[in-house]
């Protein structure tokens, strides 16, 4: 039995079936023959696979086979093939050449933060890290060169001679994997996209669019040094406890705060939540959340190990109070110096933990009054030990160069670069001055109710424009999520479509706007082993309703909506459905020859043979047919 393979074949070898090696022409697909059951497995190196430490040589009996990682030629890929990182895929290393683990990718997707270092992102340079994996988790998919290979099992090759580059896998299973290096330029790309514009938008939104819409603490035996997601130990010498640094979050439909929420090690992130008070002229000096000390009477440990001697100063780092604070002060029907926003900046190095720590504050009054609340926020933004402040003061990016799905949209008025919002309504449903950020590929839906002042129909228009889109309007949004605001060519322009004023017959009448849906086209661009998203066109629309300017409104329900179309076109398929090819015996008309050369006896037998020429064919078509 010969299995044929790209560039060669494999067969049996012995003394009755000598070893040849034909001159055959290249194939661009494995042609093999396998057992009832038995099928190749076209897909990149398996998850969970490692490559095995037989060196293949061609040629060599045993079952053995060599990676022809020197070959350069550029070969058409297999159909069909999928990118998975395998969990080790390095190049056969002859003698004892050394092997990079983690190579120089030429993008890093994950680089997000300029001058600071990413979690899980193994290919950034600010985190320098010889050894990633030893201090991440694990590797952000992009940080690691992947490859992309068509396996079949190994027990039914016998030797190779293909020109691509070849290797041997592991899969979870323990079995053997013969597996091929893909390498086609044209196939790995996305098409290339046409521009969009005010033109064909509702064109490619109605094709490519559809319908819109506890961590566990171990006490034995601590880790020397924190890892990446980590809760942060804090002590309060005042009664020698030890206990974690908390950042409380919105729970349920109301948001109410959670005191129990962990702030994880290299994490930057902020919340929001809703505190609800019975009696605040009782809690307003009661409250260990409303009162500012409560938020820097403590220090931070160095690093875990340092709860076993809590005391030694030389794994306490004190919490440093850069704005004013005043303890909270009920006077009269006011409770003032409430704290209204947290904010920690804290400076690691590494291994050796947390560095320095400082809180800055905010407060505010609030009115004693039944079912009184109010909303807090805690940020915790990390960055490195002694980092320069233009570095620091730089906003962080939403994909390099792609969008991440999650990411902020980014938006651009003027010169400045900020995150495009939601509205965003507080425990009694009026409108916040705080807002949600738009996230990449997220769609969502957020609603408030505005309190109008009374204000001629220009003032109000205006004034609920600005609530729906924010302050500043959007003008631009960035193609790709590490854009630059100084590179106009990185920017797309915002289509508005308004509500029409013509439409309105009521001259006594307001039209104002009271909801705004995002639409927001993006694509995949790029490889398809390392696809980049990016942004394609953005619109506002406005939906209005019109108000009598006799009738005393007092409030209006505003909504926004963020509606992510993927309008992604994939390459073709390299090759069509297979077609029928029909091919007669060289010797397929011989009976009717022999009939026809007769002479006499022939005209007098001219319709059989005819007939069974008939029958013959309408067999023929038959079968085609079927």
């Amino acid at each position: 039995t010969r299995l044929e393979t790209a560039g060669g074949y494999v067969g049996p070898a012995g003394p009755d079936c000598p070893m040849r090696t034909p001159q055959l022409a290249l194939l661009q697909v494995f042609l093999l023959m396998f057992p009832d059951g038995v099928r190749p497995q076209p897909s990149s190196s398996p998850s969970g696979a490692v490559p095995t430490s037989l060196d293949l040589q061609p040629g060599t009996d045993g079952g053995t086979l060599q990676s022809s990682s020197e070959a350069t030629a550029t070969r058409p890929a297999v159909p069909g093939i999928s990118t998975v990182v395998p969990t080790l895929v390095t190049p056969s290393a002859p003698g004892n050449r050394t092997v990079d683990l983690f190579p120089v990718l030429p993008i890093c997707v994950c680089d997000l933060t300029p001058g600071a270092c990413d979690i899980n992102c193994c290919c950034d340079r600010d985190c320098y890290l010889l050894h990633p994996r030893t201090v991440f988790s694990f590797c952000l998919p992009g940080s690691v060169r992947s490859s992309s290979w068509v396996c079949v099992d190994n027990s039914l090759i016998f030797r190779s001679n293909s020109p691509f580059p070849s290797r041997v896998f592991m899969d979870s299973n323990g079995i053997r994997q013969f597996c091929v290096h893909v390498n086609n330029s044209k196939l790995n790309y996305f098409q290339k996209l046409q521009k969009v514009n005010a033109t064909n938008f509702q064109a490619l939104a109605a094709e490519f669019g559809g319908e819109s819409f506890t961590s566990t603490f171990q006490t034995q035996s601590p880790p020397s040094f924190y890892r990446a997601g980590d809760p942060i130990l804090t002590y309060f010498p005042k009664w020698s406890v030890i206990s974690l640094l908390r950042q409380p979050a919105g729970v349920g439909a109301g948001g109410l705060c959670a005191e129990s929420n962990p702030a994880g090690f290299l994490e930057s992130k902020s919340t929001t939540c809703t505190r609800f008070f019975k009696n605040l002229a009782s809690s307003c000096t009661l409250d260990s959340a409303l009162n500012a000390a409560s938020y820097y009477n403590f220090t931070v440990l160095k690093v875990p190990r340092g709860m076993t001697d809590p005391q030694n100063m030389e794994f306490q780092v004190p919490v440093i109070l850069t704005s004013q604070a005043n303890a909270p002060l009920l006077a009269g029907n006011t409770c003032q110096n409430v704290v209204s926003q947290v904010t920690y900046e804290i400076e690691t190095n590494g291994t050796f933990g947390i560095q320095k720590v400082s809180v800055s504050l905010g407060q505010t009054n609030l009115t004693v009054e039944p079912g009184a609340s109010f909303q807090q926020h805690f940020i915790l933004h990390f960055r490195a030990f002694q980092q320069s402040t233009a570095a620091s003061i730089t906003s962080p990016r939403s994909g390099n160069p792609g969008y991440i799905v999650g990411k902020p949209l980014l938006a651009l008025t003027g010169d400045v670069s900020y995150s495009m919002t939601l509205l965003q309504s507080q425990g009694n449903g009026s409108c916040s001055v705080n807002r949600h950020e738009v996230q990449f590929g997220v769609n969502a839906i957020s609603g408030c109710k505005l309190r109008l002042k009374k204000a001629d129909c220009s003032h109000l228009q205006q004034e609920i424009y600005q609530t729906l889109h924010g302050r500043p309007r959007p003008e631009h949004v960035a193609i790709f999520g590490n854009a630059d605001p100084a590179q106009k060519g990185g920017w797309t322009r915002i289509l508005n479509r308004h509500c029409n004023i013509s439409a309105i017959s009521c001259t006594s009448c307001c039209l104002i706007p009271v909801s705004l849906e995002i639409q927001v086209l993006w694509a995949y661009v790029g490889l398809l082993s390392n696809p980049q998203a990016h942004v394609s066109g953005v619109r506002f629309l406005y939906q209005c309703q019109s108000i009598r300017d006799s009738q005393q409104v007092t409030e209006v329900s505003l909504t926004t909506i963020v509606n992510f179309v993927d309008i992604t076109q994939k390459p073709e398929p390299p090759r069509g459905q297979p077609k029928m090819d029909w091919k007669l015996p060289f010797d397929f008309f011989f009976p009717f020859r022999v009939v026809f050369s007769r002479g006499v006896f022939s005209q007098k037998c001219s319709v059989s043979p005819i007939l069974i020429l008939c029958l013959l064919l309408l067999g023929v078509l038959n079968l085609e047919t079927t």
